[in-house]
């Protein structure tokens, strides 16, 4: 089942219930999919785009949190949190913090990276790798605590 055909599910089920929050994450994961679409670079939206696309909407609603709640707007800050709890349904399973270094540790020795110079050279593949399984934020700082 594609990305959209689930999107459309998961909206008819928010209307359903009137959950405004969900209906709100979900028209904006649907609009973000059209935009995709029709931006004339490619004709079928790949899954990796649609991965960097939520991964994408879950990180801009994470930073409004933080924005929101920074200047104690608590009750716009926890819309957007729930929001992003919405939108990461549809990304992959998220690796532990155990699996993760196990993993690096794997593409550390693939590449023979003996220190922090070599952090372009795993963060290159680490990231293809790891598409949605975690953030690219926590792959730097897992991949330089293993580096050092």
């Amino acid at each position: 089942m594609s990305l959209e055909t689930k999107i459309m599910e998961a909206m008819k089920v928010a209307m359903k219930e009137k959950d405004k929050i969900a209906l709100d994450s979900l028209r904006a994961i649907k609009s973000q999919l059209l935009l995709l679409k029709t931006d004339g670079k490619t004709a079928e939206v790949s899954p990796e785009q649609e991965i960097a696309l939520l991964q994408r909407l879950v990180k801009q609603r994470k930073e409004a949190y933080e924005q929101f709640f920074a200047n104690n707007r608590n009750e716009l800050a926890e819309n957007e949190l729930a929001q992003a709890r919405v939108i990461e349904q549809f990304l992959p399973a998220q690796l532990s913090p155990e699996e993760l270094e196990k993993e690096l540790t794997e593409i550390i020795k693939e590449t023979g990276a003996q220190d922090i110079k070599d952090l372009g050279k795993v963060m290159g593949i680490a990231s293809k790798k790891l598409q949605g399984k975690a953030e690219g934020k926590i792959i730097s700082e897992t991949v330089r605590n293993l580096l050092s």
